[in-house]
């Protein structure tokens, strides 16, 4: 079949300034970074810091409506407001055709797990479900865990050049495939994946598209309708919110999900996605997270080009992010060439526009926690370890004990930290 992708890696959106990132004024925006000024946060891939307005949403919500949703009085009134002014921030963030597509909870995993026990009690003869050695486990071993409930598993194997290619997921799918679950951006090696490509060769052969967003959420621009994909899950500490997830859908496959609810829950989205109580102040958080970027969208267009929409707002954001953190990428490869690390994934400078500023590396003669430890005396916080993505360790030829170092950047990250921490690898290979 032909592949005709609309181009997740280089998506068609508003120009974007390539120079000037106001990054200074970006940072401001960020207590933790002037409360700890000589400290590099470099594993942002584990948790992202927070604006200030994300921080003022959470204590405005525990100071003047810390009370449950559905009451008739005026605070609780307010909970009900934040949680669909929210709700449809989110679908604004992720280009949701509406705002009842989307289910917030605690985190991504959990609802990985619930949409997957849900398709397991619907198999039928379409029984197949495609996952990837690439991904984060948790959108693998949750699919894996169908095979009592007779689903069978095929693999899509990533290439020697650390990326998924579409031309290999062509002969996995079947009039028996009933899922493609893969991830849209690596949380380990930071490589982006052709997932609009993807949702063709899946519906090709009448499966539907699972995609787990956590890592690529505060790199690009989410677009569901874009990516063609039917589910998608994300989580708001990655993209400058606190502790929640949220899950897309398709509305109409959410509405024929079977999942367990509370008899007196409407058996329609989004409440019956959403079985209990969740985190009513980090859903608040989510809202000014998203208000956060829609700002950042519109500080960075002349005001004759200003954004009308919300939706436009984040476009532009997004894309001057993209822009941003590519200049990071290119300096995160070229002092890891520099001091003869081992990268992982996309090492190439021109295929930059394939990764986002996370990259897994190990240096000779050192161990990964070795790494960690002397930049950590440093003040420059980055990871070691399997990034509980296991089976990509074992595809790398690395133990899951051991694994790997891994830097993770985000739009408030600096060339002159990722300067600095270069200086301290070439440091290091010195002393070895």
């Amino acid at each position: 079949m032909e592949i005709k992708s609309q181009g997740v890696l280089d998506p068609e959106i508003p120009s974007a300034p390539t120079v000037n990132f106001p990054v200074e004024t970006v940072r401001a925006n960020f207590p933790a970074l002037s409360r700890t000024p000589g400290f590099i946060f470099f594993d942002n891939a584990a948790g992202a810091q927070v604006p200030q307005m994300v921080l003022d949403a959470v204590n405005h919500h525990l100071l003047e409506c810390n009370v449950q949703r559905g009451g008739r009085y005026a605070k609780s009134r307010e909970v009900d407001k934040m949680i669909l002014r929210a709700r449809h921030s989110v679908a604004d963030l992720v280009n949701a055709r509406d705002a009842s597509e989307l289910a917030f909870g605690m985190n991504a995993t959990s609802f990985i797990r619930l949409v997957s026990l849900a398709i397991g009690q619907t198999l039928g003869e379409r029984n197949e479900i495609v996952v990837t050695e690439m991904d984060h486990e948790a959108n693998v071993a949750t699919w894996l865990a169908l095979e009592r409930n007779g689903a069978k598993f095929r693999w899509w194997k990533m290439r020697d050049d650390g990326n998924l290619h579409v031309d290999d997921l062509v002969p996995l799918v079947s009039s028996t495939t009933r899922l493609v679950a893969c991830t849209l951006a690596s949380n380990a090696m930071g490589s982006i994946v052709d997932v609009t490509a993807a949702a063709q060769v899946a519906h090709s052969g009448g499966a539907e598209l699972f995609l787990d967003a956590v890592h690529y959420g505060p790199h690009g621009l989410i677009d569901v309708q874009a990516f063609d994909c039917d589910y998608l899950v994300c989580s708001g500490y990655k993209i400058f919110a606190p502790h929640m997830g949220f899950l897309w859908g398709r509305r109409e496959l959410l509405e024929r999900l079977p999942t367990f609810r509370e008899a007196f829950i409407p058996d329609e989205p989004p409440g019956k996605i959403e079985a209990g109580t969740f985190i009513y102040e980090n859903v608040a958080g989510m809202d000014a997270a998203v208000r956060y970027l829609e700002m950042l969208g519109r500080t960075m267009s002349h005001v004759s080009d200003r954004p009308q929409s919300r939706r436009a707002a984040l476009q532009r954001a997004l894309a001057s992010i993209r822009a941003y953190e590519r200049s990071l990428s290119r300096e995160l490869l070229r002092v890891l060439h520099d001091c003869g690390a081992t990268i992982y994934g996309v090492a190439d400078s021109s295929r930059i526009g394939e990764r986002v500023p996370t990259v897994c590396f190990n240096l000779p003669g050192m161990t990964p926690a070795s790494v960690t430890e002397e930049l950590a005396k440093q003040d420059i916080g980055v990871r070691d370890g399997h990034m509980y993505a296991p089976r990509l360790m074992k595809r790398l030829g690395l133990t899951t004990e051991s694994g790997a170092a891994r830097a993770s950047l985000v739009h408030y990250n600096t060339l002159e930290e990722v300067r600095k921490f270069g200086s301290a690898l070439a440091k290091m290979k010195a002393s070895c």
